[in-house]
């Protein structure tokens, strides 16, 4: 479905709500914390709400980033200075924009949220901070704290690089097409590796396996991966939602594969 517009055609297939209010466009730029001198990316570009405002802060290097060519041809035309800053890519599929640090801000597609999130912890040790709109749910459930109904994956993945900051909510009616859902927007700063993860991988996999089957106490979706003793400890009789993310990093430094050690 596409919805026509004076100067170019919203795609509902690639997600598109366009931000048009203007003060909540001044709020979130106000929200990213760039200096003169340094580096910011702008992902999704689309009509050019924020790309606007972005390009007059002065001293700053921005680049954007747009799959759609038909809004890369756009933002050419409408804001000749971006020429040389726009990148015609698939984010996802896009390498790091800069050489050093930088910051990361946009309205995100609500169809790829969570993969636009996973974008950042592969790219953690250069962004230095990111101001991203998403769907209330999605922006909740990075925010949401032990104990809650929205904590999940998102939270303690994101959460264990990155401090969140829920900053504020945002109408339907700001966009063009007013989207179906209620909107968020979100601050995340780089917290330095503070709970001292030493195996990445090890930890995902233990957290995507204790959110899969969240309603069970932790000592069922996590028998393979412990051997018995330790699967006797009492945080195994919680569930996953109850573990705070410095549990979920100790409790990775002791995974194990049961079977190769009752081999043993």
């Amino acid at each position: 479905m596409q919805l026509i517009m004076k100067h170019y055609t919203l795609k509902k297939s690639l997600g598109q709500h366009f931000l048009h209010d203007k003060n909540i466009i001044k709020r979130i730029v106000a929200s990213v914390p760039v200096s003169e001198g340094e580096n910011l990316l702008e992902v999704g570009s689309g009509g050019g709400a924020l790309t606007q405002s972005l390009l007059d802060l002065k001293g700053i290097q921005l680049k954007a980033i747009e799959v759609d060519k038909e809004k890369v041809n756009y933002l050419i035309k409408t804001y000749p200075d971006l020429k040389e800053k726009l990148l015609h890519q698939d984010f996802l599929k896009s390498e790091k924009p800069f050489s050093q640090h930088f910051h990361v801000v946009g309205n995100f597609p609500y169809v790829i949220s969570s993969q636009i999130l996973f974008k950042m912890l592969e790219w953690k040790e250069q962004v230095d901070s990111m101001v991203g709109m998403f769907q209330k749910e999605v922006a909740k459930r990075v925010a949401a704290e032990p104990g809650n109904k929205e904590y999940g994956v998102l939270s303690v993945l994101i959460g264990a690089y990155f401090n969140i900051e829920y900053l504020f909510e945002v109408a339907p009616g700001c966009f063009t097409p007013p989207p179906k859902v209620q909107s968020a927007v979100i601050r995340m700063f780089p917290n330095g590796n503070v709970f001292g993860i030493e195996e990445e991988e090890r930890f995902k996999t233990l957290v995507k396996k204790a959110f899969q089957q969240r309603r069970k106490i932790l000592r069922n979706p996590l028998k393979p991966y412990f051997c018995k003793e330790t699967l006797k400890e009492p945080i195994f009789g919680k569930r996953a939602e109850e573990l705070s993310i410095a549990q979920f990093v100790e409790l990775s430094k002791k995974m194990s594969c049961r079977k190769t050690l009752e081999k043993s």
